[in-house]
């Protein structure tokens, strides 16, 4: 039986599910998830695309680069997913939304070129300047 993981926003207009495994998980420390998110950082997981669907609501967009569309919440304002053509096979989903997030945790760094200097976060994880797709 394959896992399957559930999530939402804060008000509950979307929910949303995957059958995945909880694994290609990043901490993100892109300036462009600091604006979008109102966070420091952004942990995304990597979940096949052909897994993932929407079980209640629709998102609104938000097309944050000529690669990349953001889905949120057009109630609460949560940032739920990501889809980048770089990467057309996967989805990219905020863990903060998983309904347990507590069992994924990251495995890497990414972006961490516009790291801010005075934010230390697992520096045990490994770190890429960018993000290896």
């Amino acid at each position: 039986m394959q896992e399957s993981h559930q999530g939402g926003c804060h008000c509950g207009a979307l929910r949303y599910r995957f059958a995945a495994p909880l694994r290609d998980i990043a901490h993100c420390h892109c300036s462009i998830c600091r604006r979008t998110s109102g966070g420091l950082v952004t942990t995304w997981i990597g979940v096949p695309l052909e897994t993932f669907e929407w079980l209640h609501g629709t998102p609104a967009q938000y097309a944050s680069s000529d690669t990349c569309t953001r889905y949120f919440c057009g109630t609460c304002g949560a940032q739920l997913a990501l889809f980048t053509r770089l990467s057309p096979q996967t989805l990219d989903v905020t863990v903060a939304t998983l309904d347990e997030p507590q069992r994924a945790p990251a495995d890497r760094h990414i972006w961490v070129t516009t790291r801010l200097p005075w934010l230390t976060l697992d520096p045990h994880l490994p770190s890429e300047d960018e993000e290896a797709l």
